[in-house]
């Protein structure tokens, strides 16, 4: 489960009681992974995690980020106890970097400075294990010299398929699990919003590409023709979105949710396995969407 739409500068209308509540509905459900940064919120999305898993942290497996601007050695220490006392655990399960080093303007900082941070930590039991975030294969090559890399999480979905270009096969190669994030398209493989549909002031995903045309147009003719599948299968749009995701090699789907609805709709689907012939269908109805976009690394027009 992730939980950057608690992040109030990116998105509206996310109430924090039902954020706990799903968080709470996840672990009945059987969902124990929660992602979350230090940058959604500027930590209040890691307390507001803390809070929900108060006296139940052995049963989840928590994940978070250090910022681009904070990986220097000293920066990485800092950062991580801050993560920590926000979540009021003494390890993180996961600890990534969540934008390359230069990113948003940051100081660019030599990654084998970073790595090296980040396996002290690893040694002092403060972190379980090393991931990256929106990295490129380049990037993704040197941290590994450096280091153990456990994951990527990148933005990953039937429509959004950079990584497939020449990341993932580098990634099953060396067992570096995908963790995706925007399995959804950040809503758009719902089905939820046509192709006119206009986000409020503050919602990050009035700057997403795919909600822009003529790519939204294109969105909505491959979800009529993904509906029938759905609609076979008796799950919705959604539902089927993720299980394409997940039935993906060494790949996992980090969902933001929310309420505790749209957790159990998202744990409905995973032990969903899909035919080959199923996923050889679909991946032809999206290519008209995903094929102009591969060169796209992140779903915005923000410059990073």
């Amino acid at each position: 489960m992730g939980t950057w739409q608690i992040d109030k500068r990116y998105w509206t209308g996310v109430e924090a009681d039902k954020i706990i509540h799903a968080v709470h509905g996840a672990l009945a459900s059987g969902i124990t992974t929660f992602d979350t940064a230090e940058d959604y919120g500027e930590g209040y999305s890691e307390q507001l995690l803390g809070k929900a898993l108060a006296g139940r942290r052995q049963e989840a497996v928590i994940l978070s980020k250090v910022s681009s601007n904070h990986l220097r050695a000293a920066q990485v220490f800092e950062a991580c106890h801050r993560s920590l006392g926000n979540l009021g655990t003494d390890y993180l399960d996961l600890y990534q970097i969540h934008w390359p080093s230069g990113s948003w303007g940051s100081q660019p900082t030599p990654i084998h400075e970073t790595m090296e941070a980040l396996t002290r930590l690893q040694e002092q039991g403060k972190i379980r294990a090393i991931g990256v975030s929106n990295f490129s294969l380049d990037q993704l090559k040197e941290a590994a010299r450096h280091g153990d890399i456990f994951s990527l999480q990148p933005p990953y979905s039937l429509f959004w398929r950079h990584i497939d270009r020449e990341i993932r096969s580098y990634c099953e190669e060396n067992h570096i699990r995908i963790l995706a994030y925007s399995p959804l398209g950040q809503g758009i493989l719902t089905g939820k919003f046509g192709a006119d549909h206009r986000f409020d002031e503050g919602d990050n995903r009035r700057d997403d590409i795919l909600f822009r045309q003529p790519h939204a147009t294109r969105c909505q003719t491959a979800l009529a023709e993904l509906r029938p599948i759905a609609d076979r299968l008796h799950i919705s749009l959604g539902q089927l979105a993720i299980a394409w995701v997940i039935n993906r090699p060494l790949t996992h789907a980090i969902t933001g949710v929310r309420d505790a609805v749209q957790v159990t709709q998202n744990a409905a689907v995973a032990e969903l396995r899909l035919t080959r012939a199923d996923l050889a269908l679909m991946d032809e109805i999206a290519r008209p969407v995903s094929d102009p976009l591969m060169d796209h690394v992140i779903p915005w027009t923000w410059e990073s």
